[in-house]
This record gives structure tokens, C-alpha cells and sequence, in this order.
């Protein structure tokens, strides 16, 4: 396989956005993510520059970056009929040569000076269709289980697009974020992986809580 890199970087602090063709209710996000240049610092708890409207569901020291494959871009594009820019879908790093196929939870990834750990998928919430204002984005995007995933931070660095995305351990290769995803999204209901991903400690906690109920005997 062809050495993953990291394509590119975006942030976004959190803003208030009005009313649209989905919607007359105003809302609240960072899902709004634009490419910084050079070298950006990647602390513990937040990648400089970022920031989530949500703490409950993003962020945190278990999801502080969200990557996003490039690879998925030109499909996107074709289907959607215009130039969606990386950062399309409100992800931090937007990585070659990676996708929810062939990532795995628990990967360690040396990006730049930092190190990261893939913690869990990202699950599209409907902010996604709204940032677009295609009603049916986020739909589209879980069926395919083309959500991304989240990383904490291992190693604190400074990270820049170029950097590789070099692979330095993996403990779980069967724990795919595919798999995981077909998990969520029931289109494979396997109760023995539940209780598996339950014990898994880099898991984010509130998924193996999330799981341990899952995988519970009735």
C-alpha cells in the first residue's frame, strides 16, 4: 500500500448559523472547517484553531481530531455534482490511502511530531445535511459508513499537510471502523464483538458503555 499521508488540515471555531432551505431554525457548530497552511500544533485536548459547538458528542480528549479519507472525495464529488473542498464533511485531517475499511480502533499513527490513536468511528449527525443543505447527506453518508473516525492524542506535535501518516502499532486488526459501523448501524448485529468493543480501553468510555449494554445476555 501506498504511504498515507495527510492531505490536509482544517479548523473552525463554533458560530451561529441562521435559517436555510432545511431549515428556519437557527443552530450552532463548528462543523464549518477551513484548510490552514504550515505547521499547526496538536495539543492533548485540541488540534490550534479548532473548537466543537457539542462537547457531549465531540471533542474531548478521546475525539480530539477527526480524519476523513480522501480517498472518498472523488465519489462524493461525482455523486453530488459539485467540487466539495476537503474539510467537506467537518473533518481536522483529510488522509490518503485510508478508509474505514482499512483503519482499525486502537491504531497508532505517527503524523508529523505528533502520535495519535484511533479511538472510534464518527457518526454523521444531521448538522452534516445542514452544513450542505442536502436533506439527505447524512443518510447517505451512514449508509455507506463513510463517517470518518476520531483520534486522541498520544504525543503532542506540531502536524502539517505533507506530514506521513505512518501506521506505528496495531492491537485490534480486526476491530475495522467498518466493521464497528455495520455494528451501529445493525446491517450486522454481532453480540460477541459487542461485548468485545466493550472491554477495548482506547474505545471512547462512552461507547463500551454503549456496547456493554449491547453485548449484555437478555
Amino acid at each position: 500500500m501506498t504511504q498515507p499521508i495527510l492531505r490536509s488540515i482544517q479548523v473552525g471555531r463554533p458560530a451561529d448559523h441562521g435559517a436555510d432551505t432545511l431549515s428556519k431554525k437557527h443552530w450552532q457548530s463548528g462543523i464549518f472547517k477551513f484548510p490552514v497552511e504550515g505547521r499547526v500544533w496538536l495539543d492533548t485536548a485540541l488540534l490550534d484553531g479548532d473548537g466543537q459547538a457539542d462537547l457531549v458528542n465531540h471533542g474531548g480528549v478521546y475525539r480530539v481530531v477527526l480524519a476523513y479519507s480522501a480517498d472518498h472525495y472523488p465519489t462524493w464529488r461525482a455523486e453530488l455534482g459539485f467540487e466539495m473542498p476537503y474539510g467537506g464533511f467537518g473533518e481536522n485531517f483529510t488522509v490518503s490511502e485510508l478508509t474505514e475499511e482499512t483503519v482499525c480502533l486502537g491504531d497508532v499513527y505517527a503524523v508529523g511530531e505528533a502520535v495519535v490513536q484511533v479511538t472510534q468511528p464518527r457518526a454523521p449527525c444531521w448538522k452534516l445535511a445542514r452544513r450542505w443543505e442536502i436533506k439527505d447527506l447524512t443518510a447517505r453518508v451512514e449508509a455507506r459508513g463513510w463517517g470518518g473516525w476520531y483520534h486522541r492524542v498520544v504525543q503532542p506535535g506540531f502536524v502539517a499537510a505533507g506530514d506521513s501518516y505512518r501506521r506505528i502499532e496495531r492491537s485490534h486488526p480486526d476491530f475495522t471502523i467498518a466493521r464497528i459501523n455495520d455494528l451501529v448501524s445493525k446491517r450486522n448485529v454481532d453480540l460477541t464483538f459487542a461485548a468485545a468493543l466493550s472491554e477495548a480501553e482506547m474505545l471512547t468510555p462512552t461507547w463500551r458503555e454503549w456496547f456493554a449494554e449491547m453485548g449484555a445476555p437478555a
